[in-house]
């Protein structure tokens, strides 16, 4: 998916730095740092570190925003790390394939109908039952699709596939098919295994299958990102990925999945979004057992507490989610709880962010009994929540 945004720049010392349109302008030595964020939703953000020094001729130097600067503080044996991501593309490269979509499209001006190849993502497989391999993608690449193939791009090999369910809001998919070869099935990370700064792989077929199988590295820019109209919180990193590569895996340095590449901001350079393992896990591990995926819901939307000044200067706490909307068809509306209320635990887990609450409700069934902990005025409430089921 591609979308577009607006994106406005700040700097923290204007004295040494100040910003003209897209360019970072120097003005005396010294440190800042210049934040590119987006206009219609600040949480969404990359801060570059730029040491601003005189050169022999007592230059001060122009830095363009749109360039990276790497620093890095110590030392790494890069001969270890090449051989590291060099042994997991060799490993797994022919269980992260192509899925195409077919449908029936109009070719001409009377109407006529032909079925073609409509859309090309990429998967992965996670699973194996005796001749059966499941396979993760994105909804949105085998979405409306009369039929699907998964394509083994290095064999030039097509093979028919079913999609067994998917989940649209997550925008989550399982596929399967058959086969007597033998391929490796992927491992998933464990749950919040993944940190700002880590280093991530990407695998899948940058602009469909003329470049099947590329590798992009890179790091982790920011976990739990929250994006406006999207349901689940994503992982943010800087490795390359373009249009083709959605349903692809986003690995460890150890091979294993953290999340699936799904979003990419076509307007900047260096950000994109996987969905997180700990969204992905319930949801195949709900399809292995009743082949379906029912997602729990509780029918609220709450802001980050660092979001909050962005928002109104006078709210402030120490910890929680700030309860912004309840919505009045939610099993929220008649518990108790209130717009105000700062939501710090659920079922004896600490809340400080609004993806972890929706990581935890996407372990939970509809139907089930949750216990929420709030402040209101300084005082403590708990609240009893029979989740909904999200429609």
């Amino acid at each position: 998916i591609t979308n577009n945004y607006n994106f406005g720049y700040t700097s923290s010392n204007s004295e040494v730095i100040s910003i003209d349109g897209n360019k970072v302008m120097a003005n005396s030595v010294g440190i800042a740092t210049v934040r590119v964020y987006v206009t219609d939703n600040p949480e969404i953000y990359k801060d570059v570190l730029f040491y601003v020094y005189n050169d022999d001729k007592e230059n001060i130097y122009d830095n363009l925003v749109d360039d990276k600067t790497y620093e890095i503080i110590g030392e790494i044996d890069l001969s270890n790390l090449n051989n590291t991501v060099t042994s997991i593309v060799s490993k797994y490269k022919d269980s992260i394939i192509g899925v195409s979509n077919f449908q029936e499209v109009v070719v001409d001006f009377y109407g006529n109908k032909e079925v073609l190849e409509a859309g090309v993502g990429t998967g992965f497989i996670y699973k194996k039952v005796g001749k059966t391999y499941y396979v993760l993608t994105n909804y949105h690449v085998i979405e409306d699709n009369l039929y699907t193939r998964v394509y083994f791009g290095y064999d030039k090999e097509y093979v028919d596939s079913k999609v067994i369910g998917y989940n649209k809001d997550l925008d989550l998919a399982v596929v399967t098919f058959e086969s007597d070869k033998e391929y490796e099935v992927l491992e998933l990370a464990e749950n919040d295994s993944v940190t700002v700064g880590d280093f991530a792989i990407a695998i899948g077929n940058s602009n469909g299958y003329e470049y099947y199988g590329s590798v992009t590295f890179g790091i982790i820019s920011y976990v739990d990102r929250k994006l406006e109209g999207e349901v689940s919180t994503y992982l943010q990193h800087d490795v390359a990925i373009s249009p083709g590569k959605s349903g692809g895996p986003l690995l460890d340095v150890n091979g294993k999945v953290i999340g699936i590449n799904s979003i990419k901001i076509d307007t900047a350079e260096g950000i994109g979004f996987a969905i997180p393992i700990n969204i992905i896990k319930p949801v195949i591990e709900s399809y292995a057992k009743t082949d379906s995926f029912e997602e729990g819901y509780l029918g609220i939307f709450a802001y980050d507490k660092e979001v909050i000044p962005y928002l109104d200067s006078q709210i402030e706490f120490d910890s929680g989610i700030y309860v912004a909307e309840i919505s009045k068809d939610g099993p929220c509306y008649n518990t108790g709880l209130k717009e105000g209320d700062i939501i710090t635990s659920i079922d004896g887990f600490e809340i400080n962010r609004m993806g972890e609450l929706r990581n935890y409700i996407y372990t939970k069934k509809p139907g089930e009994e949750t216990s929420l902990k709030v402040l209101r005025n300084n005082k403590e409430y708990k609240l009893k929540v029979v989740l909904g089921k999200r429609i």
